[in-house]
């Protein structure tokens, strides 16, 4: 299921804090100083076992004519729009002002279900001063302190209660295993996505049908090739959206987040020209960590003065990039050239096919037990760690479990040699890996 949360409010509140708290880092810039998040920020997260999208806003100041502010202002505008819940953050220590007031009129227009986060309530006089929050007349108010986490769970517990309680997971395993593949197409504006949707759509005879996507500007398009059947979902069609190049960037970010959701696979166009930029980079993180499979599509590569290495050398330069989930195959096209766009295809399907893929239990453990004889994992505070055991978890995004005797003080180099020889014995080419340690 996608869910996605915006998390708004004034400048200087902390929404940033809390973002980097759900994240678990210090993927946004905190500083004293308002107006530091000019840039969105996206990610995901989970809470109580649900996984969901979070945006973190710049802080929303009405009527100001500076440039930055005013951009600001419409990102705050979009990611309502696009939002399933909104986050409302306020500052216990400064009360309700009139900015807060601003942003208050602006939700009231929404008809999204808005939670009302007072932050910065770390002791029990600010617990009073915030009641005077209560004014402001929503339905679920929660006093948080966003740099110690203090009621943040009660807040993520409302936020998420919406979403379904199913085993995802088991949903999305089954989802793989009896249906079609889905592949979404994701990138930048102007990097090919139309071109490449058009190249691919132009053979008339291999169209099944067209169906509206749940998902505003999103198209699904089924296809019956290479005898095989598989379901396009396109993003492109948010290039029409608005001809300001930041609203722009950040209806793709938006919409390629909640095509990932919809998808198996990701195919990820980038501009031979141009590069992987980090914006690209960050969707790539994004689609790996929500475990869908991964294909890279370098487009325009016929506008590419080439010599004898150029596209090794380009790969090498990309996986350096994307490290350290490298194992990622990498197709050169060119979409209006209809040059290798089907091999583009015929990758996303074998990577659904890796994704699919269970290895036998008694197999793995042969092939696994060889390696870890080969190398063993280094003794901590004098214990020799001993792996007994691996199997491979039925779940959606392909994990192992390793089960050994003292499996937290198993580091992460060890962690990547074991998932090395994974990679090494047994094709997961394009397809994220979770390692797990278990007491044996």
């Amino acid at each position: 299921m996608s869910y996605t949360v915006a998390i708004v409010g004034r400048p200087n509140v902390g929404k940033s804090t809390f973002f980097n708290r759900l994240l678990e880092n210090r993927k946004a810039i905190v500083d004293d100083e308002s107006g530091v998040t000019r840039d969105r920020q996206y990610g995901v997260t989970e809470w109580a076992g649900k996984s969901f999208n979070v945006i973190d806003t710049g802080g929303f100041v009405a009527g100001s004519t500076d440039i930055f502010e005013s951009e600001i202002r419409k990102q705050v505008h979009l990611a309502i729009d696009e939002a399933d819940a909104i986050i409302f953050m306020t500052d216990a220590t400064t009360g309700i002002t009139e900015l807060d007031d601003a942003v208050l009129k602006l939700l009231r227009r929404s008809t999204k279900p808005v939670y009302l986060a007072v932050n910065k309530v770390d002791n029990s006089n600010r617990l009073l001063d915030a009641t005077e929050f209560y004014s402001m007349g929503f339905e679920h108010t929660f006093f948080i302190a966003s740099a110690s986490g203090s009621g943040s769970g009660e807040l993520l517990d409302a936020v998420t209660a919406p979403i379904p309680v199913e085993n995802e997971e088991l949903m999305e395993k089954e989802r793989l295993e009896n249906d079609i593949p889905k592949i979404a197409i994701i990138g930048q504006p102007n990097v090919g996505k139309s071109s490449l949707l058009n190249a691919l759509t132009g053979q008339e005879r291999t169209i099944v049908s067209n169906i509206a996507g749940t998902t505003r500007d999103t198209i699904h398009t089924k296809y019956n090739l290479f005898q095989k059947e598989f379901m396009l979902i396109d993003t492109a069609g948010i290039r029409k959206k608005s001809k300001d190049k930041d609203d722009l960037e950040f209806y793709s970010i938006i919409r390629a987040i909640k095509a990932m959701d919809e998808a198996d696979i990701c195919m990820l166009v980038l501009d031979a020209e141009k590069g992987i930029t980090a914006q690209d980079i960050n969707i790539f993180g994004l689609a790996s960590r929500k475990g869908k499979g991964i294909v890279i599509l370098v487009n325009k590569w016929d506008l590419v003065e080439k010599e004898t290495n150029t596209a090794r050398d380009y790969e090498a330069v990309l996986k350096k990039k994307i490290a350290p989930f490298s194992d990622v195959p990498i197709v050169f096209i060119s979409a209006t050239e209809k040059t290798r766009i089907f091999k583009g295809i015929e990758t996303a399907l074998q990577v659904f096919e890796n994704k699919k893929k269970r290895i036998a239990t008694s197999k793995l453990n042969d092939v696994m037990q060889k390696a870890i004889e080969a190398y063993h994992a280094p003794v901590v505070r004098g214990n020799a760690i001993k792996i007994k055991y691996v199997m491979q978890l039925p779940t959606f995004v392909t994990s192992f479990a390793f089960y050994a005797n003292y499996p937290d003080d198993i580091k992460t180099p060890y962690r990547n040699y074991l998932e090395n020889q994974l990679r090494k014995n047994f094709d997961f080419s394009g397809v994220p890996i979770r390692i797990f340690f278990r007491k044996k």
